[in-house]
């Protein structure tokens, strides 16, 4: 059946950020007197005690804060810090010198710019970053490919760009009611990082959604409205979608403004790279015209999607990006024991991009 997969670690999470956000904001005012207190006491201890308490300690107090307090509260905080950091140069403190008055100072700011940023995307406090580990896990389980018969495997790896914690690139999968067709969709979200992130989640799930309630040959068409009705300032992805018998073997590629597909046949060793091109990306026209090609994938196939973080160059040909992945796919799966990580290990991409391969494998 088609629909979210969970895992049961997800629920528990859920339930963790729900305690932790009700219990943090209702201690936002203790924790704030707390803190501040602990600065009055540090202002006192740099003063009486320069060798045990230096002025560098009021930066871990901000940094605790910038876990545990909401925006208005550090602000509060920090004018406690810069006033204490003030006095005690004003008072004499040995060890307050200008450069370290001035670094408390930067750094305070820096916090309130952080602290501003966070609460614009909604995010505050504790709370806010478990809210984020959730979002990506959802994105993670919409992913996820369900139990296949015997013979068939899929094989996916999925970066994102600097190594951040959310990536535009994302993958759905799931199988008819039979469980005899599989479906598969690529997608590249425009963007990178937090904003390209949330706007993956939302489509992974729709596009799960549609997956199930559509035809194939109609699916790329309704995501594309979907996309459109969303109306967002950056709102374009590329994606491949691919329609699987799982008794067969026969197989449909279709593509809106995707890199193409590539088969490997495991008979010849031949590489078939399937041309979908023609149809553009999602949300950038009403009506799209997703011609589809067919296929068989004998056992010893394996079928591969990828997104162009892979194949693009900066001031390179597309084309040339293409062949070159062909090549590392050549030369990793030939001998029939090759991964989607390592696909992506060897075609040496940078991380300036989000990045992902998937491979389909028929045994």
């Amino acid at each position: 059946m088609w629909g979210v997969r969970w895992v049961p670690a997800q629920g528990l999470l859920t339930r963790a950020t729900l305690v932790l956000r009700r219990w943090s904001g209702r201690s936002q005012v203790t924790l704030t007197a707390a803190l501040v207190l602990s600065v009055g006491l540090l202002a006192l201890g740099i003063a009486q005690q320069p060798e045990w308490v230096p002025p560098s300690t009021f930066l871990l107090i901000e940094l605790v804060a910038v876990f545990l307090l909401r925006l208005r509260n550090i602000i509060v905080l920090g004018v406690a810090i810069l006033g204490c950091s003030w006095w005690l140069w004003w008072w004499g403190a040995a060890s307050m010198i200008p450069g370290i008055l001035v670094v408390i100072t930067v750094s305070v700011g820096a916090t309130i710019a952080f602290a501003r940023e966070r609460e614009r995307l909604g995010l505050q406090g504790a709370p806010g970053d478990l809210m984020l580990v959730d979002l990506r896990d959802r994105l993670a389980a919409h992913g996820r490919v369900p139990p296949l018969p015997a013979g068939w495997r899929v094989d996916s790896e999925i970066r994102s760009a600097h190594a951040d914690g959310f990536s535009g690139d994302f993958m759905v999968a799931g199988t008819r009611s039979d469980e005899n067709a599989l479906e598969i969709v690529l997608v590249d979200v425009s963007g990178k990082g937090l904003d390209a992130g949330v706007r993956s989640l939302q489509l992974s799930g729709a596009f799960g959604g549609l997956l199930g309630a559509m035809p194939r040959d109609k699916f790329l068409r309704a995501a594309n409205q979907y996309l459109l009705a969303q109306a967002w300032d950056e709102g374009f992805a590329t994606a491949i979608h691919v329609a699987l018998d799982l008794r067969t073997g026969d197989f449909w590629v279709s593509s809106a403004g995707h890199p193409p597909a590539v088969h490997l046949h495991a008979g010849s060793g031949r590489l078939e790279l399937i041309d979908t091109v023609g149809s553009p990306a999602l949300g950038v026209v009403a009506d799209i015209r997703c011609e589809s090609r067919a296929g068989r994938m004998e056992r010893g196939d394996v079928l591969l999607l990828y997104t162009d973080g892979l194949v693009e160059m900066r001031g390179g040909d597309l084309d040339q990006g293409i062949d070159r992945f062909m090549g590392v796919a050549d030369r990793v799966l030939a001998p029939g024991r090759g991964t989607a990580a390592a696909v992506l290990a060897g075609v040496k991409a940078g991380d300036d991009d989000d990045r992902a391969v998937v491979l389909v494998h028929r045994d």
